[in-house]
């Protein structure tokens, strides 16, 4: 099933996408009890995926695509969670070891845009750089979470791009060699398009990712790269915190950042950045 957020006439409501980039099934019109925002929806459990499949079987309550604007399709998560260095390749890239433990840090909703938003520039850096990453949506409560179990309190997939101001998060003496601001600022997670429930898709763990910039290709892998799978950092994350319902986790990048190329090169305004993940969609954001 692939979950969207989208807007009718001012108002916010759930959907169901029929195929990626298709019509949406308005999921709240048909069903009153199905409330108007994805983290009411993934709280509710089995109860709202039952409710939803009833809607799309019904066969009704079908909007075209073009009439409505799809959102992010989440806002309002309890947290948002990132992994660092989580790509064999990248971490080659930069000539660094690959992490026996994931490594943490953090972004905040008020990061999180549109799939299809301009994204600001922020006058505070130079060095504006493009990550395009896998993102867990955590279905349920979780905490001390063994990695066996962990898959069963994974709800879907998203797309994310971490954007990254690489002069407040790498540079030394700019801020004392923390992440979070360079991480953090507004605008830096574009999300979406679509919340795609893993058994939708075919191995979350074997999916081909890339980023474009200007429709030029920077980065292209595959999530069998990653160090550390999904499970492996539900296990690790909920060891520590309690996991919520609609809790995001970015799960790194691989190669191709532009802080690491030689020469660098960073966004500037008008470039249009497209990240995307097979069998999930993708996002395009311009700089502006």
């Amino acid at each position: 099933m692939r979950l969207v957020q989208f807007e009718d006439a001012g108002n916010r409501r759930i959907g169901v996408e029929l195929r990626e980039n298709g019509d949406i099934v308005d999921l709240c019109k048909a069903n009153p009890n199905i409330p108007n925002d994805m983290r009411s929806f993934i709280e509710g459990g089995n109860a709202m995926l039952s409710a939803a499949k009833s809607v799309v079987d019904g066969g009704g309550s079908i909007l075209k695509r073009e009439t409505v604007k799809v959102v992010a399709p989440i806002y309002n998560p309890d947290k948002v969670l990132c992994i660092g260095m989580n790509y064999t390749d990248h971490c080659i890239e930069q000539n660094a070891p690959v992490p026996e433990v994931p490594v943490i840090f953090n972004k905040f909703p008020s990061c999180i845009i549109g799939p299809t938003d301009d994204l600001i520039y922020p006058e505070e850096t130079k060095e504006l750089d493009w990550e395009v990453e896998l993102t867990v949506v955590v279905g349920k409560d979780a905490k001390k979470v063994s990695e066996s179990e962990a898959m069963d309190y994974i709800f879907g997939y998203t797309v994310a791009h971490d954007v990254s101001a690489r002069d407040w998060q790498l540079k030394p003496g700019v801020n004392g060699g923390q992440w979070v601001i360079g991480k953090a600022m507004d605008g830096f997670c574009p999300l979406g398009p679509a919340i795609v429930t893993k058994e939708a898709l075919s191995d979350p763990h074997n999916l081909g990712l890339r980023c474009k910039v200007n429709g030029v290709t920077k980065q292209d892998s595959s999530t069998n790269q990653l160090i550390h799978k999904s499970a492996a950092c539900i296990a690790f994350v909920s060891r520590f915190m309690t996991l919520k319902a609609g809790d995001l986790i970015l799960t790194g990048t691989p190669p191709g950042v532009g802080v690491f190329r030689k020469p660098q090169e960073f966004l500037k305004k008008g470039d249009v950045v497209e990240c995307e993940i097979d069998e999930i969609g993708k996002v395009v954001n311009k700089i502006v």
